[in-house]
């Protein structure tokens, strides 16, 4: 059996690489932006756009 200290280190070890993964995860969700949000700013098709301030 393991000694206490190594079953502690190796639960460290692994609650940050989950962690890392987690937060990575979450990122990557939300990197780009969508087709609307990009192209919000443009107004509606067929209209002109609005009038930069």
């Amino acid at each position: 059996m393991a000694s206490f200290t190594q079953i502690t280190r190796r639960k460290r070890t692994l609650r940050h690489k989950k962690a890392g993964r987690k937060r990575k995860l979450v990122q990557s969700k939300k990197s780009t932006a969508s087709y609307d949000e990009l192209f919000a700013a443009c107004g509606d098709p067929g209209k002109p756009a609005p009038k930069a301030e």
